[in-house]
């Protein structure tokens, strides 16, 4: 039998919303007002859901970590206000400025008012909302602990999006550095040098060896500008093949954490990560065996990932947790140190939310160091590049200067 979502007067101020189900909207309206209610709108189940899936303008912003952030810590300030979930869910689908995620708001709204739990409305939206996050929403809703759970996970939430943006803010100089010098530089050698080189012909001056050999370059990316395009987009092509596969990305990530300096970086942001996920979990009441397995699919770097999968099936067989750790090269001796006081102690999910803390700083601290050295670095390369382009277009002026003499 078909639903009607309505929403009608039940007294003089009072609004309510709710679901009825008959054959025709007609027969719907019949039941409303036998009921004792005034309607005001109803629409059918599948008109509504139509209305939701109504295509995105392309100038409008998917959900961001930010807006998740956003979102996560509202409905869990609407929670600990005295409102339920239904009603929560039902006021953000008003407030929320991204217009998917208003929309996911507004189903899940739907959702729990059919009778669907909070854990399963939001497992319908995996690619908002994560593994991680569903298993903690799951955890307080068994624990009859949503409302704590939820600001646990907003705090989670906001330390990750701040650490993306520190990151983020952090490399953005270099990045419009780079970007703005490498645009002078092919201005330079693809419309200014050739007007230079076109003058000193038609006064047949010999060319210098460093003017000469910035002509060639320049008369390449000219003529033969379509060639490297070409190879660009086939190398971008395979490149992009290649680590849409697990092998692909496990070789990607073993070289990005061998790499100077970078590598380091990437290490102790997976390891903070996977340390913060975990002891929310644990904190949450998630049993230690599914923390890891969630936890574990968090992780993006596949060589990490790996490696706690395999520290799952040791701990599922019996083996502490630390010692699982300690064996394995990947972590720091601080890390499984750390653990197993926490283990001995009772107060695992604390000590791993510590270790998150220290690593988010190293992080930070190091990031900051590394765009540091790297805005001399990028200065001095593109001032010597800038700097042989100019000299090699001034040199012929100088032998004109030299042979007039």
């Amino acid at each position: 039998m078909p639903k009607f979502f309505y929403k009608a007067k039940k007294g003089p101020k009072q609004i309510v919303n709710g679901v009825v189900e008959a054959e025709t909207q007609a027969q719907a309206l019949l039941k409303l007002e036998s009921s004792g209610l005034y309607p005001m709108e109803i629409k059918e189940q599948h008109q509504k859901e139509k209305e939701r899936k109504t295509p995105l303008s392309r100038f409008e912003h998917r959900v961001g970590y930010r807006d998740l952030a956003v979102f996560t810590r509202q409905i869990s300030d609407l929670l600990g206000s005295g409102l339920t979930i239904l009603s929560a869910l039902e006021v953000l689908s008003q407030q929320v400025e991204n217009r998917e995620l208003k929309i996911i708001t507004s189903s899940m709204a739907d959702f729990v008012k059919d009778g669907g739990n909070f854990s399963e409305a939001l497992n319908k939206h995996p690619k908002v909302f994560s593994n991680l996050y569903v298993s903690m929403v799951k955890a307080g809703e068994v624990g009859g602990i949503l409302a704590p759970v939820l600001d646990r996970l907003a705090d989670f939430t906001e330390a990750e999006d701040d650490l993306r943006t520190k990151v983020r803010s952090a490399l953005a100089y270099p990045s419009l550095m780079g970007f703005v010098g490498l645009g002078t530089v092919l201005v330079l050698l693809i419309f200014v040098i050739p007007r230079l080189v076109s003058m000193f012909e038609d006064m047949g001056q010999v060319l210098p060896l460093p003017t000469a050999l910035l002509v060639s370059i320049s008369n390449f990316l000219i003529n033969f500008w379509w060639l490297i395009a070409a190879v660009a987009a086939i190398v971008g092509f395979i490149i992009k093949r290649r680590i849409s596969t697990k092998e692909g990305r496990l070789i990607l990530h073993r070289v990005k954490m061998s790499l100077f300096l970078i590598g380091p970086i990437v290490k102790k942001a997976e390891i903070a990560r996977f340390t913060r996920t975990l002891g929310a979990l644990l904190a949450n009441g998630v049993p230690i065996l599914k923390a890891l397995d969630v936890a574990a699919k968090t992780i993006e770097n596949e060589v990490l990932k790996q490696d706690l999968e395999r520290i799952a099936k040791e701990v599922a067989d019996g083996a502490d947790f630390s010692a699982s750790l300690k064996i394995n090269p990947i972590f720091p001796t601080f890390v499984t140190n750390m653990v197993h006081i926490g283990e001995k102690g009772g107060q695992l999910e604390k000590v791993l939310l510590k270790v998150a803390d220290t690593y988010e700083r190293d992080v930070g601290r190091a990031v900051k160091t590394l765009t540091s050295l790297l805005e001399p670095i990028m200065i001095l390369m593109l001032g010597a590049i800038v700097g042989f382009i100019v000299i090699s277009m001034l040199l012929p002026i100088f032998q004109i200067n030299l042979l007039a003499r």
